[in-house]
Parts: C-alpha cells; sequence; structure tokens
C-alpha cells in the first residue's frame, strides 16, 4: 500500500516530519510511505492562479496525492487553527478531487493536552469539503514521545495507537 505523509507544518523538517519519519520506520516492512514536507514553497492558492495554470510543484504534489492508496497529515496547532501553508495545500486541491473518497489519518502533533483540538476540527472540516474518508482522530503531543537531534522516538502506547490507526487503512 502507498501512503502519502503530509508535514503540515510551516517549517521544514519540523517536528511533525520526524513524527511522520518515525511513522516510516515503524511501518517500512508494510507500507511504502513517502513524506511530503514542501508545502511551504506552493505558491499562495488565488482563482487568478488557477485559471493561469497550475504550478509544476503542485501539479507534481497532486499526482503524488493521486497515486497514494492513503494518506496521512500530521498537522500542529497555529493560532487555534491549521497552518495557512496547509490550508492553502488545501485550497489547490478543492476543486479537482485528488482527496475525493481518499482514506485519510489526520494527525495533530502539538505539546501537551487540549492544543490541537481545533486544528483538528480545522482540519476535519477542510476534509469534508474535500470529500475525503478521515479514519480516525489521533492526537499526538510531543510529552508522549521521545524528541531527540533530529529524531523522534516513539512510545510503545503511541506505537500502539498508530499502529491500530493503521489497521483501518
Amino acid at each position: 500500500m502507498k501512503i502519502l505523509a503530509i508535514s503540515g507544518s510551516a517549517s521544514i523538517k519540523s517536528s511533525n516530519y520526524y513524527l511522520l519519519k518515525a511513522i516510516q520506520t515503524l511501518f517500512k516492512d508494510r507500507f511504502e510511505i513517502t513524506i511530503y514536507d514542501s508545502l511551504s514553497e506552493f505558491p499562495l492558492f488565488t482563482p487568478q492562479r488557477l485559471k493561469e495554470g497550475i504550478p509544476e510543484i503542485v501539479q507534481d504534489f497532486k499526482g503524488q496525492l493521486f497515486k497514494a492508496d492513503a494518506v496521512v497529515i500530521s498537522t500542529p496547532e497555529y493560532t487555534h487553527n491549521i497552518p495557512a501553508v496547509l490550508k492553502n495545500m488545501i485550497e489547490w486541491c478543492t476543486h479537482s478531487g485528488e482527496f475525493t473518497d481518499k482514506k485519510v489519518l489526520p494527525i495533530t502533533f502539538t505539546p501537551y493536552e487540549p492544543r490541537g483540538e481545533n486544528a483538528m476540527k480545522s482540519l476535519l472540516f477542510s476534509l469534508s469539503a474535500l470529500d475525503a474518508k478521515p479514519i480516525v482522530q489521533l492526537p499526538i503531543y510531543k510529552t508522549d514521545v521521545t524528541i531527540g537531534d533530529e529524531v523522534i522516538l516513539l512510545s510503545d502506547d503511541v506505537k500502539e495507537l498508530i499502529e491500530s490507526a493503521f489497521e483501518l487503512f
């Protein structure tokens, strides 16, 4: 199964990216997981840009999304919402159907509970507008993992949660 894992953070190589790397490692023998960490390079979506033609970076992303059997989106919460780069990606995909009926695992990865609740609501609302099929909501907190230099180690409890979620794909 091909899974596209999207880091919704505005920061390249963010903690959300490293969480997705840990998930990729966890499932290295079971799933083909590709991590996409370049949303900040997308031009701002405007109807005028859509009329002018879809930029190559967005076309490449849409191709990866279309080929994926499922999607994992890991996002922080910025000002009680999803980051602008993630919302911008959603805007680029609003009318083109790449998310239609696609199984999606939405993850919020935030410092501590209850942070992430508003971002999850926003992400689920947007996924609904795209006709995506969220399989479950998965809040993960930085207090539940070990964060090192360019690596995140998942606790046994978090591994179990993630494995249970992936069984729904």
